[in-house]
């Protein structure tokens, strides 16, 4: 058990390391979310780059075929070049 602690203009709690490690929140950001009867505290998980050759491959394979009717096209040409004198 502990209690809430004065720390500036806002209060704290002291979590006791064992516990700290058992709920996974050694060195990582601690997002909280208000519950019905108090506090959640969870880790924030950043899977920036966690599978991502997977998704990538996954993103191509289900675009193989398709057509990319954007703007992109227009400036992979060198048309542009003609005019420039090197």
């Amino acid at each position: 058990m502990t209690m809430l602690t004065k720390i500036g203009n806002s209060q704290g709690v002291r979590i006791p390391k064992p516990i700290i490690k058992q709920a996974n929140l050694e060195n990582v950001e601690i997002e909280f979310e208000v519950v019905k009867d108090g506090l959640l505290l969870k880790p924030i998980k950043k899977i920036v780059r966690e599978n991502w050759e997977d998704n990538i491959k996954d993103t191509l394979s289900k675009n193989k075929n398709k057509k990319d009717d954007g703007v992109l096209e227009e400036f992979l040409n060198d048309n542009d070049l003609d005019d420039w004198e090197w």
